[in-house]
């Protein structure tokens, strides 16, 4: 189930970078993935649980950029 896109283009990941998400299906669910640190927020019953909690980290962690080393 896709996410209406006026609501995705509103939401933004709750770290401190505020980077878009964009829609994703990891393991047969749905998720949201922050362009920017590329940590992965669930989405339950087409609702988005933009809570870092919830969420998997990117590779560096949430809200450092995925690409930095």
């Amino acid at each position: 189930m896709a996410l209406d896109s006026t609501l995705l283009a509103i939401l933004a990941c709750p770290s401190d970078d505020h980077a878009p998400l964009r829609e994703e299906t990891h393991d047969g669910a749905e998720t949201l993935v922050c362009t920017f640190c590329a940590t992965r927020y669930p989405v339950d019953d087409g609702i988005p649980v933009l809570l870092l909690d919830d969420a998997t980290p990117g590779p560096n962690g949430a809200g450092v950029a995925a690409g930095d080393e």
